[in-house]
């Protein structure tokens, strides 16, 4: 059975891993505007997400719209919703594994080895968890750079990394972190 300290570590990395996980799904920051060049004028800001794109106009409160039609979203969008959504259900069963598989938790008796079991069951799904983050995190970050250096998009058009990636990649390591606590240690 894992050092306890180990476990609470790994798990409570694993639960901030879930809580970034299901906040990079639902901020509408994966894309905003860039504002290039120096005669720009900026009236408002535009953010992209999974589920909505939202407009800030100067002095203007937000407001978000989501998308329209199921049918209209790119591929990459409809992608990068389905591997989120699985991430946040693949967090949450690994958590509840987690939590079952603590030492001091009786859900399955006294059986050592079967907590062993789950806890490392649980790391797995937790590191399972950070690839399904990574893969549309990083993807979408590819497609904002290369559309960002393309001289063929108009500057108005163009897009920078939103705070929803940062929070992906971060969401990812302390997945990555804790599902290794759990695995390596059970």
């Amino acid at each position: 059975m894992a050092f306890y300290p180990l476990q609470i570590a790994g798990l409570v990395l694993g639960f901030l891993g879930m809580v970034g996980t299901l906040a990079t799904t639902l901020l509408p920051q994966w894309r905003v505007s860039a504002f290039i060049g120096s005669n720009i004028i900026v009236f408002e800001r535009l953010w992209e997400g999974l589920w909505m794109n939202c407009v800030r106009q100067a002095k203007v409160r937000l407001q978000c719209k989501f998308y329209g039609s199921l049918l209209a979203l790119p591929p990459v969008l409809e992608a990068a919703r389905a591997l989120m959504c699985v991430a946040v259900a693949l967090s949450l069963i690994a958590l509840l594994l987690g939590i079952c598989g603590m030492k001091h938790i009786r859900c399955t008796g006294s059986n050592e080895r079967t907590k062993a079991y789950l806890l490392g069951t649980s790391g797995v799904l937790f590191i399972l968890t950070g690839i399904f983050v990574l893969i549309p995190v990083c993807w979408t970050a590819n497609i904002i750079i290369r559309d960002f250096y393309n001289p063929a998009i108009h500057v108005g058009q163009k897009r920078e990394l939103g705070a929803a990636l940062f929070l992906g990649w971060a969401s990812t390591a302390t997945l990555f972190i804790g599902g290794g606590l759990l695995c390596g240690f059970c």
